[in-house]
């Protein structure tokens, strides 16, 4: 049995909601970028997600409201990553018995926290695998849920079955996001391959606007362009 159906056979008991394999071979200055010496050497990239409900989403507007922020960040953010990551050190066993060498990339640790850099950009991993695009708010959109998602990656030194199905940009003339963002943060432009993120985000104010919101209610709590974003199917 190819190895995408294994893993898809694997992962299936939990419950997961997307699954892409990404083709890195084109894309190791980009790794390199972030990841340095621990990501040399690996050929493709396993991309996992995880849907946010909408019944979380959809109250971010009063996430003042202590219940909605704590369901937000523990059930909407906390749970999802630590589900991620076991799944992903799963996924890493399995592949490791059957004599691959794996590198899995914590959901949500940034190894520069100061800058909000990760080891590797899970949606980085997740657009060349073909599950959504890079949205003007930063985030990797997919077609049917937006942004309402958290993702994972798993580097392996081996090829597997991927084809060249990435989704092109879709933002369009669309502002939501960039109207929504109460930290004025998001610059209201399409993502370009190869330009700094600078360009599109704010990141300090982003930043600052989380940690004022944990000072005042107790929860880093924000989400507005996850809210915001036009590209949702509620089915």
């Amino acid at each position: 049995m190819p190895m995408n159906s294994n893993l898809a056979r694997i992962l299936k008991p939990y419950v997961i909601d997307y699954l892409g394999f990404a083709d890195l071979t084109n894309y190791q200055s980009e790794l390199a970028e972030y990841g340095r010496d621990i990501v040399k050497g690996y050929q493709s990239g396993i991309s996992i997600g995880l849907a946010i409900p909408h019944s979380i989403v959809d109250f971010l507007p009063q996430r003042a409201d202590p219940n909605i922020a704590c369901e937000y960040q523990v059930q909407g953010y906390e749970v999802l990553n630590n589900r991620l990551n076991i799944i992903a050190s799963i996924v890493s066993s399995y592949l490791n018995q059957a004599g691959y060498r794996t590198l899995p990339i914590p959901a949500a640790d940034r190894t520069d926290k100061a800058n909000g850099v990760p080891t590797v950009s899970h949606k980085m991993v997740a657009h060349i695998a073909g599950l959504g695009w890079i949205g003007k708010n930063c985030l990797l959109i997919t077609p049917t849920r937006g942004p309402r998602l958290r993702l994972v990656s798993i580097l392996i030194n081996a090829p597997l079955d991927t084809v060249d199905n990435q989704i092109g940009q879709r933002c369009g003339d669309c502002l939501e996001c960039a109207q929504a963002c109460p930290a004025g943060a998001i610059k209201g432009r399409n993502y370009v391959s190869g330009e700094s993120r600078d360009v599109r985000l704010d990141f300090f104010k982003c930043q600052q606007y989380i940690e004022d919101a944990r000072k005042s209610t107790g929860y880093a709590v924000c989400g507005m362009c996850l809210y915001a974003c036009p590209m949702v199917n509620n089915d």
